[in-house]
């Protein structure tokens, strides 16, 4: 018997895969780097605002953490809605109605007139900023060939390390000169350009073929996903280091404002040009990846993250700016390696795996992120750095046992 006489008919017909190198991909890349940008961008420009909230609505720093936590909260619990809904609507009007309802979303902040407003309007932009994330690398997953998978994921996280630096560092600056308002109108208006580009830039999914049973594929996707001993691991990794990433810039602000720094808050907000090495690391560990495998890099980057927060407690600058330095480039490093992970490994419903890696992801940037901000109210940054080094102490046992996980076979 020939191979091809067993082979099932759908995947004789099935499109082939876009490689890289190809037109095709790089309008895929082009996309996913104006998509990444404007979702960064948008959720985390108000994270270099949170002194200045706190003090404009007499707030302490975990309550001011809020205006980040409530985006990401909502965020977690759309993406599995915007998973289920991206099976029936297609990925792309999906990703498009995403960005664009965010982004108004973002305007409408500059409008609000008390925290109370604001936290709504965060909320609804969280949630409608669900269906980027949730679909983007299932969508890759679907088009684009195994072997540059690794490459198209690390220049898509690399969009959101450029949206997250230039969110962070653009509304620092325009809220020091004109108002956290006006900061908000900005990046909104920038956030409806980006999703016109990445509308008219993506291709129609070629290989995507929509679920009869929307709620039905979702149900069947959490239940395959979470009994996957491999996949589960990942998305406790997940949980953990976005946790971790977003405590730190969360709080760095408030220890370079205060003693022994005293920064303004737009000296502050250049923390965030730290990202270019995010934007470098996930480009340059996706092809670190393609040639070695995810198994023998995804522990040594998660050391490099650990090595780099112990040296942020230092009070030098010239110490502690290059410990965030690592840290930020072992945070974007690992996240790529496992995003990528888990579009490779999952052999169906790639969009709900996707989505619950994110669900992870988010949830631990509101439970770890809010919680970091107790933390530092009562035991500064030696607490914040023991809480975080211990949970990406879990984390790298986790990511050393995952090196023994067993392959899943494609079928």
């Amino acid at each position: 018997m020939t191979i091809a006489s067993i082979t099932p008919p759908q995947q004789i017909n099935q499109p082939a895969r876009i490689v890289a190198g190809t037109p095709a991909f790089r309008h895929i890349t082009r996309a996913m780097i104006f998509g990444g940008f404007s979702t960064f961008s948008l959720l985390y420009s108000m994270q270099p605002l949170m002194p200045s909230l706190a003090l404009q609505f007499a707030l302490s720093p975990a309550q001011s953490s809020w205006v980040l936590s409530i985006s990401t909260l909502s965020l977690a619990f759309s993406l599995l809605i915007s998973s289920a809904i991206s099976e029936r609507i297609g990925r792309k009007p999906m990703m498009v109605a995403a960005l664009a309802l965010a982004a108004i979303a973002t305007v409408l902040c500059a409008l609000t007139q008390d925290f109370s407003q604001l936290l709504l309007l965060r909320g609804l932009l969280g949630f409608a900023l669900g269906g980027m994330p949730a679909v983007a690398v299932a969508y890759m997953g679907e088009e684009i060939e195994a072997a540059a998978m690794g490459t198209a994921v690390g220049l898509y996280i690399a969009g959101s390390a450029m949206g997250g630096m230039i969110g962070r560092l653009l509304s620092a600056l325009l809220s020091d000169h004109f108002g956290w308002r006006t900061a908000m109108a900005v990046i909104g208006v920038a956030g409806i350009y980006a999703a016109w580009e990445f509308w008219r830039s993506l291709p129609l999914a070629r290989n995507f073929k929509p679920a009869a049973r929307v709620w039905g594929s979702l149900h069947q996707g959490l239940r395959l996903h979470l009994s996957d001993g491999g996949l589960c691991m990942l998305f406790c990794l997940a949980f953990m280091l976005t946790g971790c990433f977003v405590s730190v810039y969360n709080y760095i602000g408030y220890r370079l404002q205060g003693t022994p720094f005293g920064f303004s808050q737009s000296t502050a907000g250049t923390i965030a040009l730290l990202y270019v090495l995010g934007m470098g690391s996930s480009v340059w560990v996706g092809r670190l990846v393609d040639r070695i495998g995810r198994r023998g890099v995804l522990w040594i980057v998660l050391l490099v993250m650990m090595a780099g927060l112990l040296l942020s407690l230092s009070n030098s600058l010239y110490i502690m700016v290059p410990g965030v330095a690592l840290f930020t480039f072992g945070f974007f490093a690992s996240h790529s390696v496992a995003s990528s992970w888990v579009a490779r490994r999952a052999q169906a419903y790639k969009a709900v795996a996707s989505a619950i890696y994110l669900c992870f992801y988010y949830l631990g940037s509101s439970l770890i992120g809010s919680f970091t901000g107790v933390v530092w109210a009562s035991h500064g940054w030696a607490g914040v750095v023991m809480l975080l080094g211990g949970i990406l102490s879990v984390g790298l046992a986790i990511t050393l046992r995952l090196r023994t996980l067993i392959p899943v076979v494609a079928v």
